[in-house]
């Protein structure tokens, strides 16, 4: 089966992916472009994982100020200053920062949650529960309902603005694997006016 060369571009400018990942997706989808996207994708944030134990001591502080009324620091990071200089990487700093200003995250991962507060939220889910089911069932609808805090809660977790079926930690993972480095967010503060 012969490649089209248009397909290998127009793939190469959708997902930042190098020439010769995408001709090898786009074989093995059999000139699928939409498979070989999505293989592309799961072969990114394979590299990704790959990358997590690399040092990040490079990076930049972002700053967002939106109408004077809520500003936010961010520290990014990642493992050269080559990276956090090139265009992709200010972008995805600014694109935290303003998800940071819109949602309003009290934690940065699921570790940062002090047992304390699980064991009040666990509290406040468990009076919410109906006793008569059997005990697996309410333990289920308690973590659920713990899940949809922690959504909320965990800039990690919380639903990009621009495609609300990705995490902020799917965005990085994503921008790990076209940047070619490990990316973490080391620390943000979020102000708001009053």
């Amino acid at each position: 089966m012969s490649i089209n060369l248009a397909d290998i571009k127009r793939i190469r400018e959708e997902t930042g992916a190098g020439m010769m990942d995408v001709k090898s997706a786009l074989t093995d989808a059999n000139g699928d472009i939409t498979k070989a996207k999505e293989l592309l994708q799961q072969r990114g944030i394979a590299k990704a994982s790959k990358k997590s134990d690399r040092n990040t001591d490079q990076g930049l502080i972002e700053t967002y100020n939106h109408l004077g009324k809520v500003g936010v620091l961010l520290e990014l990071n990642c493992e050269t200053d080559f990276v956090a200089r090139t265009d992709d990487f200010k972008a995805l700093a600014k694109e935290i920062a303003m998800q940071i200003a819109a949602s309003d995250p009290q934690y940065l991962s699921d570790q940062d949650i002090d047992k304390q507060t699980l064991a009040e939220w666990k509290s406040e889910v468990s009076d919410q529960v109906d006793t008569t089911k059997p005990q697996e069932i309410q333990d289920k609808i308690i973590e659920g309902k713990l899940d949809k805090y922690r959504d909320e809660l965990v800039l990690m977790r919380i639903k990009t603005l621009k495609d609300p079926d990705k995490s902020i930690s799917d965005l990085i993972k994503a921008n790990i694997a076209k940047l070619g480095e490990n990316i973490t967010i080391k620390r943000f503060v979020r102000y708001q006016l009053g």
